[in-house]
């Protein structure tokens, strides 16, 4: 029994970092060439050799040493990968945001605000802004979803009142003609940017150009105190900044558009402990209104009823005052 749970842990162990050291091989540059191919299809065939030696011809160990020296040589240069902000970036996410600072004013640089006629058809436009961070009202969460009621991005919201809102969508900075994949955004693949944009932008992409993949868009007001809203507002412009400055990459499980927010708030009081429904980033609002940071006067099913937005953003559109036209209470969603 011994020799078969050791049979079982080597086994494991062997089709791990096989199937690990192809994919990071394949993934683990900006461009796959055919010499990544090559390599990551001869590790491949290497492990498959290995593992088959060792169930069934019961090879030496000095196999097993060999195929772990290969395995570490690769993650040693995987390691070495680079995240660079000097690329041929998309136009919509080639320019990075940044903040500058005078005590209590905040000046925002390079906040999107593009004009929409499709989702890839768009005249690209930028602004900077100022806000006086004593005047933030609340933070708001949205929540888009396009495949099924686990998975969404999330997008956190600053309301200055008069001064309008702030949105940060946490996102991969693509290449020219690059695609998103979830696979790939664990191998180092991906840039990561803070995208700051007006609402009538990050908001009105996903709720009213989005057709390909259809998002329904949520929004929910997140309870908490003005000095936790302060912090975490700070706390975003913070990273902003580093990025600005040192670039680092996305990654599908560790830093993505949901684990980030709760990185983040960990400047606040009221910071909440790691649950799999920030994995699970589709139930996010269901573990804010667990954790009474949503209202709490409605049931669960009832606020995310109206805190659907979709209608109400179509509605509006190029509106000037989007912001606040979609969160209007709407009638139901039919």
């Amino acid at each position: 029994m011994n020799k078969r749970i050791k049979g079982f842990f080597l086994a494991s162990m062997l089709i791990g970092t096989t199937v690990w050291g192809v994919l990071a091989v394949y993934y683990g540059d900006s461009r796959t060439g055919l010499a990544q191919t090559c390599v990551a299809a001869a590790f491949g065939l290497f492990g498959f050799a290995v593992l088959t030696g060792v169930l069934w011809f019961r090879w030496r160990i000095q196999w097993v040493t060999g195929h772990l020296v290969v395995f570490i040589g690769i993650l040693v240069w995987w390691l070495g990968i680079a995240p660079s902000n000097d690329r041929a970036w998309q136009k919509d996410v080639s320019q990075l945001p940044y903040a500058t600072f005078d005590r209590d004013i905040v000046t925002v640089h390079n906040i999107r605000n593009f004009n929409y006629r499709t989702e890839f058809d768009y005249q690209p436009a930028y602004y900077d802004k100022s806000y006086d961070v004593s005047k933030l009202d609340d933070v708001d969460l949205f929540a888009f979803y396009w495949m099924g009621p686990a998975i969404a991005h999330t997008i956190i919201s600053f309301n200055f009142g008069e001064q309008d809102h702030l949105a940060v969508s946490i996102e991969t900075r693509k290449e020219l003609n690059e695609e998103y994949s979830t696979l790939k955004g664990f191998f180092r693949q991906y840039e990561l940017i803070y995208v700051a944009a007006d609402e009538r932008d990050v908001i009105r992409l996903r709720s009213n150009y989005r057709k390909n993949t259809p998002e329904a868009g949520y929004l929910y007001r997140i309870k908490g105190s003005q000095k936790d809203g302060q912090r975490l507002f700070l706390d975003y412009l913070k990273k902003i900044n580093e990025l600005h400055e040192k670039p680092r990459f996305y990654n599908s499980l560790l830093d993505n558009c949901t684990t980030a927010i709760w990185v983040r708030s960990s400047v606040t009081t009221e910071h909440l402990p790691f649950s799999w429904k920030i994995l699970l980033s589709g139930y996010l609002p269901e573990y804010l209104y667990e954790s009474k940071l949503l209202e709490q006067q409605l049931p669960l099913s009832e606020l995310q009823r109206q805190a659907y937005i979709n209608s109400l953003a179509q509605a509006a559109d190029q509106a000037t005052d989007f912001s606040e036209r979609i969160r209007l209470i709407h009638t139901p969603r039919p």
